[in-house]
């Protein structure tokens, strides 16, 4: 980055990420990893678009924010469910609330995970909301690397994780997130094989990573899951920064 115009705003926006990384992980409420999750967002879109005169990225930051805002979108309604059923977004009141309650499986608690799982798909780039991530790749390869490998885009896994006490009420809603998350591990990979652009394959790949986490968590491994989104993290996050090199010296 050192010979590009803008590099003190690609650090603002890189230390305006890391901030809403943190509110999103030391999060204690819904409202906190709401304010986190559009943090992100908005910080992603700021860091896809961070080449505004090329048209591409330009469009590829304005798609990946519209399809976020779905996703956003239904992690609000799902709050607003909570609210009505539980009288707070405190993580510790809604689950110990859950957890009194031995019999209460599905009904509200199935709306909820569902709604939950619209948000986590959008941002983890799950079918159908994967399409805003190859595109992300407009934007500088550390972000690539940082953001759309290794950070950003497993705010979803760890949502559903750090739900487990809900999901696990709601054996329907974690059957959605396994084929969501067999779907897009088996679709992506395909289309990953017939890309061209070095970037573009990575971030398929990405994509086809993250539907294995989603599986993992569909079928109750949340340990297995984050696991896997721990190592990811670091390989994919090498990967970008080699591909960055690649591309720097071709």
């Amino acid at each position: 980055m050192a010979h590009e115009e803008g590099y003190w705003r690609f650090f603002a926006y890189l230390n305006l990420f890391m901030f809403f990384m943190s509110v999103l992980v030391l999060a204690s409420s819904f409202l906190l990893l709401f304010v986190g999750l559009e943090g992100v967002g908005l910080a992603s879109y700021l860091l896809i678009g961070f080449y505004f005169k090329k048209d591409s990225a330009a469009n590829a930051g304005k798609k990946a924010f519209i399809v976020n805002r779905i996703g956003d979108f239904g992690f609000l309604l799902a709050m607003f469910l909570i609210v009505a059923h539980f009288g707070s977004l405190d993580f510790g009141h809604v689950f110990n609330a859950i957890t009194v309650n031995p019999d209460w499986h599905g009904g509200v608690l199935t709306a909820i995970a569902l709604l939950l799982v619209v948000g986590a798909a959008g941002k983890s780039a799950q079918i159908p909301l994967y399409v805003w991530l190859p595109d992300a790749m407009e934007g500088p390869t550390p972000v690539s690397a940082l953001i759309h490998a290794a950070t950003m885009v497993t705010a979803g896994i760890y949502m559903v994780a750090r739900c487990h006490t809900l999901f696990d009420r709601s054996p329907y809603a974690l059957g959605v997130v396994a084929i969501i998350g067999a779907a897009t591990a088996i679709f992506a990979a395909c289309i990953g094989m017939v890309q061209h652009d070095i970037k573009r394959v990575l971030a398929y790949s990405t994509v086809s990573q993250l539907g294995y986490m989603f599986l993992a968590c569909g079928v109750g491994a949340y340990t297995a899951g984050i696991f896997h989104l721990l190592t990811h993290a670091f390989s994919k996050a090498l990967l970008f920064l080699a591909a960055g090199s690649v591309i720097n010296a071709l």
